[in-house]
């Protein structure tokens, strides 16, 4: 586990900052929390969805889900069958309506049918990792956490910023490293980034934004 604290992460964000105004669009997780109004229930819900399925595919099943169980208390009421149904395709359709059933369970029955704003009770809830811990809190709570997925670990470490195994790495080696006004943004930044420029294979280097501050650590091939 390594990092790089003399990383210029000013410079780093300005340019993701200034690419994302002029491309379109935001991940789905922060397109629910928006239209949610930072709803916990409805990040909690759309994030568990969110995971190994596209953007496109998460927003649709979140919108279906949340107008039929817009709470736990009314998630509670639907047979997992029907839920099942609801969120239809996302990955993992199937455990992930039943995580949803057990965690609407634990919420009604141990947290008088509100979502905790607590990193370690929230990753023991089923189905909950730190990635959707932290988004939560970020998105529907507006507290500090640092939200890494794949973009977010395959670009830091690409970047050279710092060297790291696993997501859990990445996020532990980050909190020192970042500067605290950033920990919100950098997710949704290179979530995006590393969907439409910094792909996992063959990434767009001649589009690059930041290439003054790039390694270019591991890539093979570029386009």
């Amino acid at each position: 586990m390594a990092k790089n604290k003399t990383s210029n992460w000013d410079g780093i964000v300005t340019a993701l900052e200034k690419w994302r105004k002029a491309d379109d669009g935001d991940p789905s997780v922060s397109t629910v929390a928006e239209r949610y109004r930072q709803d916990p229930w409805a990040v909690l819900a759309s994030t568990i969805l969110s995971l190994r399925t596209k953007d496109e595919v998460t927003l649709v099943r979140s919108q279906a889900l949340l107008e039929k169980a817009p709470t736990a208390e009314a998630l509670l009421t639907l047979p997992v069958e029907e839920i099942e149904k609801l969120v239809y395709p996302v990955g993992f359709y199937r455990t992930k309506a039943q995580n949803l059933k057990k965690i609407a369970a634990i919420i009604m029955e141990t947290y008088q049918g509100e979502v905790p704003a607590n990193l370690d009770l929230l990753l023991a809830m089923p189905g909950v990792g730190r990635k959707t811990a932290n988004l939560v809190l970020t998105e529907a709570f507006d507290m500090d956490g640092i939200c890494v997925d794949v973009h977010v670990h395959r670009i830091t470490n690409r970047l050279g910023v710092l060297q790291s195994k696993t997501p859990e790495e990445t996020e532990m080696i980050l909190r020192e490293i970042l500067p605290k006004e950033y920990w919100k943004r950098i997710n949704i930044l290179l979530v995006l980034y590393g969907q439409r420029v910094c792909r996992p294979v063959s990434p767009f280097c001649s589009r690059c934004v930041m290439p003054e501050h790039c390694r270019r650590v591991g890539v093979d091939r570029e386009r």
